[in-house]
């Protein structure tokens, strides 16, 4: 029985995003997922990754941030980015309460998303844990600029989903910040990927591409797959 899916106004501030939470029957965790700084929640990546979510028992919540809603290119800044992250995570907790759902509540992102993702969880939002789809650790050819000083004071589990070609963070230095912040964090290679989880020479759209990473999240969340 595939999920039933469901639109909602998710509200921040004095505005409104989209949202559109999916549940399967008797989810074992509820995944919220943000979308990367160049394409909204309806990327045919988001929707693979979600669709393969909700099959393996996981149910989600993905939703835009408020200049995606606005037809905007240059995203948010990271205090209305947050806020952003605080008032879908509350959408999402409201959704499983209502239907009665205990399990683990996870906050995901593709790059920008999982990076304000990360800075929601070090400024006090509750998660069960953290997954990062592609975690853009510093800009393409600019290594030395990072974005980890917050990374060491989450203690919740994280996963850190990157493709070996991904120009937004050097394999080597994404390994280095990992083991730094200990054992509550995780490393899974895509190998060949790229910073969109693209293999050179592999034949498969984004959809396919987002919903191949959905088994390897399923279990480290402990929900299946």
């Amino acid at each position: 029985m595939p999920a039933l899916e469901q639109q909602l106004s998710v509200t921040v501030g004095d505005s409104a995003v989209t949202a559109v939470y999916a549940r399967p029957d008797q989810p074992g965790a509820t995944l919220v997922l943000a979308h990367g700084a160049g394409a909204g929640m309806e990327h045919p990546f988001m929707r693979g990754f979600t669709d393969a979510l909700n099959d393996l028992g996981v149910a989600t919540l993905r939703f835009n941030f408020p200049y995606r809603e606005a037809g905007r290119k240059f995203p948010d800044r990271p205090p209305l980015a947050v806020a952003t992250w605080r008032a879908a995570m509350a959408a999402a907790a409201a959704q499983a309460a209502a239907h009665g759902d205990n399990g683990p509540l996870w906050a995901a992102g593709k790059s920008f998303g999982g990076r304000m993702a990360s800075m929601a969880v070090a400024e006090g939002m509750e998660a069960a844990g953290l997954v990062y789809l592609g975690y853009p650790l510093h800009p393409p050819g600019k290594p030395e600029k990072l974005r980890d000083e917050h990374l060491y004071g989450i203690t919740v589990p994280m996963l850190f989903l990157q493709g070996t070609r991904d120009p937004f963070a050097t394999p080597e230095i994404l390994a280095d910040v990992v083991s730094r912040i200990g054992p509550s964090a995780v490393l899974e290679w895509v190998q060949g990927g790229d910073h969109s989880f693209a293999v050179a020479g592999q034949k498969r759209s984004a959809e396919e591409t987002g919903a191949a990473l959905a088994g390897t999240v399923a279990r480290f969340i402990g929900a299946g797959g």
